[in-house]
Formats: C-alpha cells, sequence, structure tokens
C-alpha cells in the first residue's frame, strides 16, 4: 500500500517569547490508502493538535504535510476540503444550535458547487443511520449519538477519502460509543475510507485502527501495531503506563 498522508519532522507552536508553546515537536507519520491510522495520548499530548495543523487549523512552525505526495500549502485550496474532513470531538459544539440537519448538510453542497443536494443530503441520512425524518429537526432535538451521526453524515456528504476523527466518541455515553465506532468501520469498509483517529482510549484504537503512534509532550513516544498494543508489546515506559491506566483496555 502506498501512503495517501504522509507527516515529516512537524512542528507546531503557540506563542511567542516567553508565552511560547511547542505543542508538536518533530512528529513524522505515513498513513495507508483505506488504512485506519491512530494517535493517543493524554491530556496535552499534541495529538488532536496533529490533525489541527493537517487541516490548516495550527500553525505550523516546520517540517512538512503531504496528501498523495502533494505538499500542503496555506491557505488549503478548495479541492483539499473534497479530499479530507474532519469530524470533531463534541458533536453538541460542532453543530450550529440554529440550522436544521438539513442546512448543516446543505451548506458543504452548496459552498462546493453541487447540484444534486437533495440525493446527497437523502444518501448521507441513510448512510449513518438516521434517515429523511431527521432532515429537518434541529440539534436540540436530537441525542448526543444522533448529532455526531449528522457530523460524520456533513463530513461525507462531498466523498472525501480522508476522515480526521478527533475523539469522535468521548462525548458520547459509553452505550452509544461502540455503535458510532461500528458506524465508523462500515462506512470505511463500505467507501474504502482512509482514518486518522485521535484518541485517549486505547480500547477504541485497538477496535479501530491497524496502527498507532503514541505521543507525550508534544514528542512521538512509539509505533505499535493493533497485535502489540492487544499483546501489551510496548517498549516504552510511557506506553506501558498508559495500558496499565487506560480503564476497559484489559477486556480487549
Amino acid at each position: 500500500m502506498s501512503a495517501l498522508v504522509e507527516i515529516r519532522d512537524l512542528a507546531v507552536t503557540f506563542g511567542h517569547g516567553a508565552n511560547e508553546v511547542r505543542a508538536v515537536r518533530g512528529v513524522s507519520l505515513d498513513v495507508a490508502v483505506g488504512e485506519s491510522f491512530g494517535i493517543v495520548g493524554e491530556s496535552g499530548s499534541g495529538k488532536s493538535t496533529v490533525l489541527r495543523a493537517i487541516c490548516g487549523l495550527a500553525p505550523v512552525a516546520s517540517g512538512e504535510i503531504r496528501i498523495e505526495g502533494e505538499t500542503l500549502k496555506k491557505p488549503r485550496k478548495r479541492a483539499f476540503y473534497r479530499e479530507v474532513q474532519m469530524v470533531f470531538q463534541d458533536p453538541y459544539a460542532s453543530l450550529h444550535p440554529r440550522h436544521t440537519v438539513d442546512k448543516v448538510l446543505s451548506e458543504p453542497l452548496a459552498i462546493h458547487g453541487f447540484d444534486d443536494a437533495e440525493a446527497r443530503i437523502e444518501r448521507a441520512l441513510n448512510d449513518v443511520g438516521l434517515g429523511k425524518g431527521f432532515r429537518f429537526r434541529f440539534p436540540h432535538q436530537l441525542s448526543g449519538g444522533q448529532r455526531q451521526r449528522v457530523a460524520i453524515a456533513r463530513a461525507l456528504i462531498l466523498e472525501p477519502r480522508i476522515l480526521l476523527l478527533d475523539e469522535p466518541t468521548s462525548a458520547l455515553d459509553a452505550s452509544i460509543q461502540a455503535e458510532v465506532l461500528n458506524l465508523l468501520d462500515a462506512l470505511r469498509a463500505e467507501r474504502g475510507l482512509t482514518y486518522l483517529l485521535v484518541s485517549h482510549d486505547l480500547a477504541v484504537v485497538a477496535h479501530m485502527c491497524e496502527r498507532l503512534l503514541v505521543m507525550q509532550h508534544g514528542e512521538v513516544v512509539e509505533e505499535l501495531s493493533r497485535e502489540a498494543l492487544q499483546n501489551r508489546a510496548a517498549q516504552a515506559e510511557y506506553t506501558k503506563d498508559l495500558l496499565i491506566a487506560s480503564e476497559g483496555f484489559k477486556g480487549i
């Protein structure tokens, strides 16, 4: 498999002088076509900042990000957002409270000039298990799991090849988390999608990803396969501590 996403020596810095924060330091990774790749670490490890850097939402101080061999420039070209979409952590904050589901899904289609909005909206809702009955509801009329399904539908509606998933289930009840993860698994298989998934939960990563990167203090600690994770074959002490601290991992 060839690399679809390549990151080389990525550094992200916020602020200046005494207030400077080096959020990401020298991170490199490759994600193959059709792969689900995880990034794990505690809060503040820089894992979500890597996703934001790919989207152009975080200031890249140095390094290179390539999609299909093409180095990304800032600002991102409109075509980039046809290829790459992001699903954020909080489904309550990521949807406009005064916009219906229909408007949420219509906006990206209008921006990119699609003329088959009706068919795309219906398909997107069906694909995430909601159906047309949810089309004209407002976010406050939906559960947390339903809101996240709308956020996934919005990400899928432009038919991207890559989804960036920033803790996509951490704000949901445990009973709903598995449903959303299984939905994401099914969508990847059906559409041949490539995932870059950020999580603090090793159980989620073990379920979703073939490989993962462990981060601490903005740096890479180690890279593991799913098999190595499941066999607790970590080399770094920090990863071993994560395994011990990760609730629910024992059952995987």
